[in-house]
């Protein structure tokens, strides 16, 4: 693991509770066998997928996290610059340390996360400061209407940034920058809110329910993440990897579905994708590259993930993503 402080590598590492979820997410994967076909001829692969217009490298991205100046000096620039490299995309998290405009300076394609605010004005100004930037898609974590209590920043005392670093697209008109605020209050009625606001695709992050899958359809968003916050909001969740087949039936093919949590290695990815995901996000993975080695280490974790998925997509006979079928994995 890299040299962060013990505070900050708990930051990152650390979950919910008795982090019950934040580990069930991997150990789900470690439960799943992938059951592959021979003699398909699948020749050279073709990882590539487009995304509301985007085509990427490969279905692997980067997902939104908090704090990348913890991680590195260059925080999530450098992360969006590796990013970029790899030819993937990256979710710029609502809580990043640099601004949206400086990371959309790299030419990395970027998806914004929001946390809705109770302050309809400045979540409109945040949206639009978001949208001038360039980001091409809005995912709104809605799996947060309090904050969980996470031991172990509790018993770090970390409860603030350090000196210097500050959320930096939560600043408001006057410059003051200004704390996210959870909202207890949110119902369904935030996505035709959001719709008024901005004609970028609406993806609703932290969907594991397959009738709230149901009801996303109906509310037209443009797709969904099967997520459990990394394991760090409800401790107790079902893992991802779990909860993805039932939300992929409940949509029925009318939106695609990208999953988060867990990721590790590519054949995780290709298990991911036989179950019905379009794509995954990748978030301790590459905050753990990224203190690691800068941007170059966040294109080496993700050129390792699009490797790894390659090689897997030959072994169990499929050429394309696309191709992934559910027959092709179960339980261990």
């Amino acid at each position: 693991m890299p040299d962060l402080s013990p505070v900050h590598r708990d930051f990152f590492a650390g979950g919910a509770g008795d982090e019950r979820t934040l580990r069930a997410n991997e150990a789900a994967f470690d439960r799943i066998r992938v059951v592959p076909r021979v003699l398909r001829a699948t020749g050279d692969r073709d990882l590539r997928i487009t995304l509301f217009g985007t085509e990427v490298a490969a279905p692997v991205l980067v997902a939104p996290t908090a704090f990348h100046r913890l991680a590195h000096p260059d925080g999530e620039v450098a992360t969006a610059r590796g990013t970029a490299a790899a030819g993937s995309l990256m979710v710029v998290s609502m809580a990043a340390t640099a601004p949206v405009e400086d990371i959309a300076a790299t030419d990395c394609p970027l998806w914004f996360q929001l946390y809705p605010q109770p302050d309809a004005a400045f979540t409109a100004s945040v949206v639009g400061r978001a949208e001038a930037a360039g980001v091409r898609a809005l995912v709104v974590t809605v799996d947060s209407p309090v904050f969980a209590h996470r031991p172990r920043d509790v018993r770090n005392g970390f409860l603030d940034l350090p000196a210097g670093m500050v959320c930096e697209n939560l600043r408001d008109g006057t410059g003051r920058v200004r704390s996210i605020a959870m909202d207890d209050r949110l119902g369904w009625d935030v996505v035709d809110r959001l719709r008024a606001i901005t004609g970028l695709p609406i993806v609703l992050k932290g969907i594991l329910h397959p009738a709230d899958a149901e009801l996303a359809v109906e509310h037209g968003v443009s797709g969904l993440i099967v997520s459990n916050h990394g394991g760090r909001q409800l401790d107790g969740a079902i893992a991802t990897i779990d909860a993805l087949p039932a939300v992929v039936k409940a949509v029925g093919g009318r939106l695609p579905v990208l999953l988060d949590g867990g990721v590790r290695r590519g054949v995780d990815v290709l298990v991911a994708l036989a179950l019905g995901a379009t794509a995954v996000l990748v978030g301790r993975p590459v905050v753990w590259a990224l203190a690691a080695g800068g941007a170059a280490g966040v294109r080496d974790a993700l050129d390792g993930l699009m490797v790894g998925l390659d090689a897997a997509l030959a072994l169990a006979g499929a050429r394309t993503p696309a191709e992934l079928t559910a027959d092709l994995v179960a339980a261990a």
